[in-house]
């Protein structure tokens, strides 16, 4: 992983590149910091697929697509989650902007309000942000609404080539049992099965269930 900013960086020099590296990746540490919960904030990208997606983020945030990590409840999908976009800041970019949330958080702040017009500026922030982590994905109760919205936050970030961090309970497909496209319905799962470029299905047991029997 990128080496991370202390407080014992060297004094400022303009004309030194590796300064000005310091200096984006403290920034872009602070920015990932801010939108982490403080469960994640020891997060690290672990497994090598999440880390590669990182890295070809770092090189090149317009091709580098989406990042999908299924798998049942506490196998560590979130925490993989933020610690690829930890990587990124570390990476010192040029650019970082990021939000995270969990799916069933974004419903509730994008259902209409009695603020005139609230609704469509936040998605139109979830939609534009450069990073945008969206955690349990097919959690919420399935609606038409629930459809409609997600199509519209998929939609704009497949035509904008925006970076996309999806974790999800259901597997993105199986022909046995509920998936992600009889969530996200027809429309979404098309853009889905293109934008994203590493699937990272997730296997094991609740790792929060053993740290407490532990």
């Amino acid at each position: 992983m990128p080496e991370e900013i202390g407080d014992d960086s060297p004094e400022a020099n303009p004309g030194d590149r590796q300064w000005h590296h310091r200096t984006r990746a403290e920034y872009a540490l602070n920015r990932w910091s801010a939108a982490t919960p403080p469960r994640y904030l020891d997060a690290e990208a672990t497994l090598p697929e999440v880390a590669a997606w990182a890295d070809r983020a770092l090189a090149d945030n317009a091709t580098v697509g989406a990042l999908l990590l299924t798998g049942q409840t506490g196998t560590g999908k979130t925490h993989e989650a933020y610690g690829a976009l930890r990587r990124i800041a570390a990476g010192g970019p040029d650019r970082f902007e990021v939000i995270a949330l969990n799916s069933a958080d974004m419903y509730g702040r994008l259902r209409p309000s009695q603020v005139m017009g609230a609704a469509e500026r936040e998605l139109r922030r979830l939609s534009e942000v450069q990073y945008l982590l969206l955690d349990d994905l097919g959690t919420a109760k399935t609606s038409e609404w629930t459809e409609e919205v997600t199509y519209r936050l998929i939609n704009h970030r497949y035509n904008h080539c925006l970076p996309t961090i999806i974790t999800s309970n259901l597997p993105a497909r199986d022909e046995n049992g509920p998936d992600l496209t009889d969530f996200v319905g027809a429309r979404v799962a098309s853009r889905l099965a293109e934008m994203v470029t590493s699937l990272v299905p997730m296997i094991g047991g609740d790792r929060r269930r053993g740290r407490r029997a532990a």
